[in-house]
Parts: C-alpha cells; structure tokens; sequence
C-alpha cells in the first residue's frame, strides 16, 4: 500500500501537467453541442487481472475532434485502499449530449444506469469489496486465475436491468434510469479525478485511428487491455461483434446537415470561445491547482494520519504482543519455579524422612543392643550376687552344722568322762551294803539333739551289789540340753 501511495504522489503531479495539454472538452461535460449519441457498447470478455490490488474499469465510447472513439477498458490499481471506480457516462439533457466524467470514491455513485457488464450491472458494483486493506474479487464476473488470488468469492450476480449495449442516458433510444438517494448521496461525497494512467490511457485511445468508431463500425479490435496504456500483446482482447448495428449513413447525414451550419456557428463560436476557453483553460488550470494542492495536501494529511494511527496501531499491537509474551514468560518461569520448588521441598523432605526413619532404627537399635547389654550384665550380676549369697549360706550352714557337731561331741564326751569317773568312785564289793537295795541312777534325760543328731546313749545302769546297806551318793543333776540349731530360712 505504501507504493500505491508514493505512486499515487507521482501521478497527481504528472495530472496536472497532462491537464493543460488535453483539450477541456475530454473532462466533466463537453463545451460543445454534440447531437449524435454514441454507439453501443461493443461485446469483448474481460482479459485476465494481472495482480491483486487492481480493479476493472470499463471501455466507454469518447468524442474528438474526428468523432467518436472507444478508449478501452482496462484493470486499474486503485490510488488508496478502500476507494471503487464510478464509470462515466452519456446524459442527454438541453437538446445535446454531455459527457459526465467517472471517479473514485468509498462508495459507488449514478453511472446513469448503463449495463457496462462485469459488476457494473447499471445499479452498483457485485464485482468485489474491500476487505482489511485487500479487495476480494467476485469469480463469477472477474477473470482472476485462483491460483494465484487468494481473496476470491462466488457469488451470482442477478440483473434486472435489460443488456442492450445502450451507451447513454436519455434522449431517444437511452437508458431511463434515474440516480437513487444512496447515489445521490455518494455523489456528494469526496472523490477523486480518473489517475495519471487512466488519462493517459484515454490520451492514447484518441491517438490510435483505428479506434474510431467511423473507422472500426463499433467494433474495435482493442477492446479492453490488461494494464492501461498497452494496446498490443497478449493482454489484448478484440471485440467480438457491435453492440449496436452502426448507423453510418445517418451520422454522416447528420454530420453533413450540421457541417454547413456548423462550420460557420464553429469558426464564430470557436473565435468567441477561443478567448473565453483561454481564460477559463487558465482559470480552471489555476482553480484546479490550487484544488489539487488542497486535494494533495488532504491527502498528503490524510496519508500522514492514516499512517501515524497505522504506526500508533503497530506500536499498541506490538506492545500488547510484547506484554503477552512477557507475561506468558513470567508465568512459564513462575510454574517452572513453582514445580522446581516443590520437587526440591519433596526431595528434601524424602531425605529428611529417610534420615529420621535411619535416626530412629539406629536409635532403636542402639537402646535395643543397650538394653539387651544391661539386661545380660544384671542378670550376671544377680546370678554372680546369687552364687555368691548362695556359697556364703551354704558355708554358714557348714559352720554351724560343724561347730553344732563339735558342742554334742564335746558335751557327749564330758558326759562319757563323768559317768565313767563316778563308776570309779563307787564302794568296794566288802563294804556292807544299805539295806535298802542301791537304786539305780536316774536316766539322764537326752539333751534335745540339733536336727538330724543322734540320741545321746542312755547311762549304763551300774552291777548291781551285795544289799549293803551304803550311803547313796547325791543323785547327779541332770545334763543341760544342748541348744537347738535355729533353722534359717532358706534364700
């Protein structure tokens, strides 16, 4: 689009210098009185688009200074993205025909209900639509190749205007179409004159001589072209046939009527108009200047601000592409650190619990092998304190078992040693005995022996003597018991 710009620039000052060399009567509506109307629309098909971006204007018949001739349709690129071609068109209005000049603008406008084909249908355009800077091409009335063009649509286009390959408005014969109030209205919208490249076009046309209608009939052999200005090349299309039967007798009767007349009502109108067109050529010249430079300046204003916001646009968009990303980043590396963490904190907290589960089973087995230990050395130690209470028992109960054993001796000894000493002291068989018999000495009572002793031996009784009658002897007392051995309770 910048190039279209930057081209639509070059064309604008190229349009004006082209102005003042085209005759006034090719632009808006002619100076003279043209009473003959124009032939019929040739029949041709449409040559292919050459690119995207350009757009179809149709072939149209135009008037010079030899009659009519057919300038050719042709593919145009668009001076700005958003703005259609309104063709131009033959009115008849005060007894004459007058050309009125085509423009571009956003909206289509009243090309005087003319049926120039392949969109341009008499009411509107169904040839296509602006889309996001990009025209998308209607395939049912464009010849686009689909390959190549991506923005193509099929849509098919009903028109109840009659195709009679009638070129003008009014007047005998025309089209009787009259502009709509949505025409009305684009008609006073902002436009902008036919570029550089379409009057040149038109230029080129009026120069070729067989483009004149009195010369190919109505049938031109270029009858459209792929680009402006190429008139040869495979671009080309030719007419097929005449819109209309031509009707050379009639014009050339008309011409010769109207030559006489005209030849005279010309020289003096064209002196009388020779002066004022010279004054108006300079004043529209000079009018259209300083209406171009306002126009250029608008426009250059206009492209100015359309590419601030277009910038203004980009940096937002960038920005919020930026601010997107950021934060999409922020976030990734925010999860991303969120996950590390708690992987790190489950990690950590795994090893801790495997540590502490290590900590406690050492722990535990460390006061098992402690306990176990203590266990083990207090039971030797009571086993050891048990042998030990035990041996000194049983060497207690040894002692006293023998020094029991040694006190019943002894006194059993000291009992034997009296019984036999008092055996000693006994009288002799010749002493007379008492009268009484002796009575036998009293039993001794056994002293209570310890446990398990023997029972001390009763005293023999002494033999018994002749019945003298002796002194008995002081009965003995009796032995002391031994004392008992205290039992002690077993441990």
């Amino acid at each position: 689009m910048r190039k279209i710009r930057l081209t639509s620039k070059i064309r604008f000052l190229l349009l004006a210098l082209v102005i003042l060399a085209i005759p006034a009567a090719s632009f808006a509506q002619f100076g003279v009185a043209i009473t003959i109307a124009p032939p019929g629309l040739p029949v041709y098909v449409q040559p292919m688009c050459p690119a995207d971006g350009y757009m179809w204007t149709p072939g149209y018949w135009s008037y010079g200074d030899d009659g009519y001739f057919w300038v050719p349709g042709t593919w145009e690129e668009a001076p700005e993205a958003g703005l259609l071609w309104t063709p131009g068109y033959w009115g008849w209005g005060d007894n004459a025909f007058a050309w009125n000049e085509g423009y571009w603008g956003t909206s289509i406008g009243f090309y005087g209900g003319v049926n120039y084909g392949f969109g341009y249908g008499g009411l509107g355009y169904q040839g296509g639509y602006w889309n996001g800077g990009a025209f998308y091409y209607n395939r049912s009335v464009n010849n686009v190749n689909g390959t190549n063009f991506h923005n193509v649509y099929s849509k098919t286009v009903i028109n109840n205007t009659t195709f009679n390959h009638v070129s003008y408005n009014g007047g005998q014969g025309g089209v009787s179409a009259r502009p709509t109030a949505a025409e009305e209205t684009a008609s006073h919208e902002q436009h902008r004159a036919p570029t550089a490249l379409q009057t040149q076009h038109a230029h080129a046309a009026s120069t070729n001589h067989a483009l004149l209608a009195s010369v190919n009939h109505g049938r031109p052999a270029v009858a459209a072209t792929a680009k402006p200005g190429e008139f040869s090349g495979h671009g080309v299309v030719a007419a097929k046939s005449a819109g209309t039967p031509y009707k050379a007798a009639e014009n050339k009767a008309a011409a010769n009527k109207t030559s006489g007349t005209r030849s005279t009502e010309n020289k003096t109108a064209a002196n009388k108009t020779t002066a004022t067109r010279s004054n108006e050529n300079k004043a529209a010249a000079s009018r259209g200047a300083a209406t171009r430079s306002n126009e250029n300046k608008a426009a250059a204003n206009k492209v100015a601000a359309t590419r601030s916001n277009e910038n203004k646009a980009a940096a937002n968009k960038e920005a919020a592409t930026r601010s997107n990303e950021n934060k999409a980043a922020a976030n990734k590396e925010a999860a991303t650190r969120s996950n590390e963490n708690k992987a790190a904190a489950n990690k950590e907290a795994a090893t801790r619990s495997n540590e502490n589960k290590a900590a406690a089973n050492k722990e535990a087995a460390t006061r098992s092998n402690e306990n176990k230990a203590a266990a083990n050395k207090e039971a030797a130690t009571r086993s050891n304190e048990n042998k030990a209470a035990a041996n000194k028992e049983a060497a207690t109960r040894s002692n006293e078992n023998k020094a029991a054993a040694n006190k019943e001796a002894a006194t059993r000894s000291n009992e034997n040693k009296a019984a036999t000493t008092k055996s000693a002291r006994q009288p002799a068989a010749n002493e007379k005995p008492t009268a009484t018999h002796a009575q036998s000495a009293p039993r001794q009572a056994a002293p209570k022996a310890a446990p398990k002793a023997e029972a001390a031996p009763k005293a023999q009784s002494a033999p018994r003597q002749p019945t003298v009658a002796r002194a008995q002897p002081a009965p003995r007392p009796a032995a002391k018991e031994a004392p008992k051995t205290e039992e002690r309770p077993r441990q």
